[in-house]
């Protein structure tokens, strides 16, 4: 493998995603807190900081789908604690969607649609060439079960806080957490990534298509 390719760190982004999600959590605990508990100051300064955030992200012109959606689950999220009356219920939402993402990303690997090799074939503007590469195939669902474990870790760890009310300690583990878990999932599912590839494999920029489909062009 091309010892020139870039990480996947590189490729995605992922410490400026996962700081952007930390900045509302954090404005949500931090107004609960001095509004002595109350659920309408922390959401209100949830949603202006994911706001800002979002602001500043589409001003940079940086992931915009992606900014929209984080924005969007934060309100989401605010609307959730102000209609049940529980602050931990901010963090529902997040709950939720990793389970979902869990269930998704094992699924993806089971129909031979690793969400992984979808994702860095559309940054790369591979669209499904990826596919057609056997060694590249698989080496992507095996990276992509260390997705589908990072998920299942931060529900292991946020579950029982939230069944609990611990709101604090929610805020904190997710502010804590997020980036050194994606840091660590990065990290992980390169590693796979390179393992998995045969070492005369020329790297994730160049799907080296099987014999057979050798002549036959690409989406």
């Amino acid at each position: 493998m091309h010892n020139g390719d870039e990480s996947l760190a590189d490729l995605l982004g992922g410490r400026r995603a996962a700081l952007d999600s930390v900045v509302p959590v954090v404005g949500f605990a931090g107004g609960w807190l001095a509004g002595g508990r109350s659920i309408a100051l922390g959401a209100g300064i949830a949603v202006l900081a994911g706001a800002a955030v979002a602001a500043w992200r589409l001003r940079q012109r940086r992931a915009p789908a992606a900014t929209v959606v984080s924005l969007l689950l934060v309100c989401l999220g605010a609307i959730v604690a102000l209609h049940t009356g529980r602050a931990e219920d901010f963090f529902l939402v997040r709950l939720l969607t990793n389970a979902a993402s869990a269930l998704a990303w094992a699924g993806s690997i089971l129909v031979r649609w690793p969400f992984l090799g979808l994702i860095v074939g559309t940054v790369l503007g591979q669209k499904a060439r990826w596919r057609r590469d056997p060694p590249l195939l698989r080496a992507y669902q095996a990276a992509s079960w260390v997705w589908v474990g990072q998920y299942l870790v931060r529900l292991l760890i946020f579950v029982p806080l939230w069944w609990a009310g611990q709101v604090t300690w929610l805020a904190t583990a997710q502010a804590v957490l997020t980036w050194p878990l994606v840091a660590g999932c990065l990290t992980a599912s390169w590693w796979v990534l390179r393992r998995a590839l045969p070492p005369e494999h020329p790297g994730l920029r160049n799907p080296v298509p099987a014999p057979s489909d050798a002549g036959v062009s690409g989406p």
